[in-house]
């Protein structure tokens, strides 16, 4: 018997989602855990896979569409079956799920001479008159970033979604056809004021705002900074680089840090520990998320024991994560579950910042850019490179000595990097 499929609430903290893409089409056979569609979360691109085994009758929403949890997508049942009556409880709102509700018997319809196709459900989008434009671009937040990508701009396309929604398929038609020299943009009369542009944010920018409000409100956040001479770390890299080179393989800075921290945490077990439910819970694991930049703000893929990893092996996951962080592919077993935070902006030029602790976790280091600065050994001034790392402790579980204790392992294996082989 047919039935209404409702989008399902793919992570904990999902209100809502874009439907990216549609991996099936109408009248498509689907088995239990195929893939139907990929839906952009509040935390990455997710699957939406299937529950049930069928065939897939309708398609509700066009690519590109906002959606609420158990919102109506799609229609399943068997081959042949009369689904408008749930094509129209769909339309009003109808529960995922939902089976067509009783009706008296309707009277003998007169006999038509059109085919038999002209009784099949019209799609939504194709019903739905195009009202008449008030200025603003009706579009998704993905169709938005991939604009930006692209250099396009949406005040000039015309959408083929419903109410003249723009989605993927009209992107992709614009980037097929030649384009036209850009026009000059119109020059502002000096003292013009012009109003912000203002854009709906995207379920990712959502949630950092969510999250980030709520760390610096409930969190007692406090700070500590060293300054640390990183010379033999730099020269520790350089040489692990060539060794490695045949191999193809490279490490950062960043990779000989975290390695850092995870021997360091391994020791503090009092900052390998996380305030939930007015308790302590002590790690038995450490797993590390890192801090990656992506369009739409920022994500936080775990190492998983990166304790117990070599430098090459954290390199290799680290650069595995930001490429599926980059491409939105990311799963929530891969951002879920960390018990210490690393954040390093020294790519960027920042000499030194203070993060924001990443609930749950007790703790998140600040790492800046190596600097060359003379410095004083044995009585002479020589060149040398310095680098600050700040810790943010959430002062619930980690006591301020503890955190100083922290550290000053860090700095005992950053500035002597042959002790993290020990």
């Amino acid at each position: 018997m047919a039935k209404i499929i409702g989008l399902p609430k793919l992570s904990p903290t999902m209100e809502e989602g874009t439907l990216v893409r549609w991996a099936k089409k109408e009248g498509d056979s689907i088995e239990v855990d195929e893939l139907l569609a990929e839906v952009e979360t509040d935390k990455a691109t997710m699957e939406f896979r299937s529950f049930d085994r069928g065939v897939l009758l309708a398609l509700l929403v066009p690519e590109g569409a906002t959606l609420r949890a158990d919102q109506p997508v799609a229609i399943m049942g068997n081959a042949g079956e009369d689904i408008r009556a749930l094509v129209a409880q769909a339309k009003g709102g109808a529960p995922a799920g939902a089976a067509p509700a009783a009706a008296a018997p309707a009277a003998p319809a007169a006999p038509s001479s059109a085919p038999a196709s002209s009784t099949a459900p019209v799609p939504a989008s194709a019903e739905a008159p195009k009202p008449v434009s008030d200025g603003r671009v009706l579009a998704s937040p993905i169709v938005r970033r991939v604009a930006r990508e692209q250099g396009i701009d949406l005040g000039g396309v015309e959408g083929s979604g419903p109410h003249g929604r723009i989605v993927k398929r009209d992107l992709d038609t614009l980037s097929a056809a030649p384009k036209a020299a850009p026009a000059s943009p119109a020059p502002r009369v000096l003292g013009e004021r012009l109003p912000p542009r203002i854009e709906k944010p995207s379920a990712t920018r959502k949630t950092i705002a969510r999250r980030l409000s709520e760390s610096k409100q409930t969190i007692p956040h406090y700070y500590l900074t060293l300054d640390l001479d990183v010379g033999a770390l730099v020269d520790a890299r350089a040489q692990l680089n060539t060794a490695l080179e045949k191999e193809g393989e490279k490490v950062s800075l960043n990779d000989l840090v975290i390695k850092a921290c995870a021997l360091a945490l391994r020791r503090s077990p009092n900052v390998n520990s996380s305030w939930i439910d007015d308790q302590v819970h002590y790690h038995q694991v450490v797993d590390i998320s890192v801090a990656v930049a992506i369009p739409d703000g920022l994500v936080t893929p775990v190492v998983r024991d990166a304790d117990q990893k070599g430098v090459v092996a954290i390199s290799r996951d680290v650069r595995e994560l930001a490429a599926r962080a980059k491409a939105k592919k990311l799963g929530l077993a891969d951002m879920t579950g960390g018990t210490f935070s690393i954040s390093n902006l020294g790519m960027f030029g920042v000499d030194s910042f203070s993060a924001v602790i990443n609930p749950p976790e007790g703790a998140i280091l600040a790492v800046g850019g190596v600097r060359d600065e003379p410095v004083v050994r044995q009585g002479a001034v020589v060149a040398g490179k310095r680098m600050s790392i700040t810790l943010s402790a959430d002062h619930r579980v980690v006591d301020g000595a503890v955190a100083a204790q922290f550290l000053a392992l860090v700095r005992g294996y950053l500035e002597a990097p042959v002790t993290m082989l020990v």
